[in-house]
């Protein structure tokens, strides 16, 4: 049998500083990790919106994956600027790896 727990790889796991730090009782939060989804946390949820970067899908997405979890009302007190900084590093998990080497460089 294979061990499915285990911890994900470094390239599996971004570390996103936030421009507007959240606020969560008497601690702030300035930096969030996204971890790469695995299929299962993305039940209920369409890929198209993901890749979108709708706001519904990221929430449900965003408190599977992050260190520290992220709430549903912690997404939605995010600065519009972490919001998408933190769809951006889905959207890039959500890539095949064909897809990436097609991009041109940056």
């Amino acid at each position: 049998m294979t061990d499915t727990s285990a911890a994900p790889a470094a390239s599996d796991i971004r570390t996103v500083t936030l421009d507007q730090p959240l606020t969560r009782g008497d601690s702030t939060i300035a930096t969030v990790e996204v971890r790469r989804p695995r299929a299962g946390e993305l039940r209920g949820l369409n890929l198209r919106n993901l890749s979108e970067l709708e706001y519904s899908a990221l929430e449900s997405l965003l408190p599977r994956i992050t260190t520290p979890p992220l709430t549903k009302q912690d997404v939605a007190n995010l600065d519009p600027s972490d919001l998408m900084q933190l769809g951006a590093e889905v959207v890039d998990f959500l890539l095949p790896k064909r897809v990436k080497a097609a991009l041109p460089a940056a």
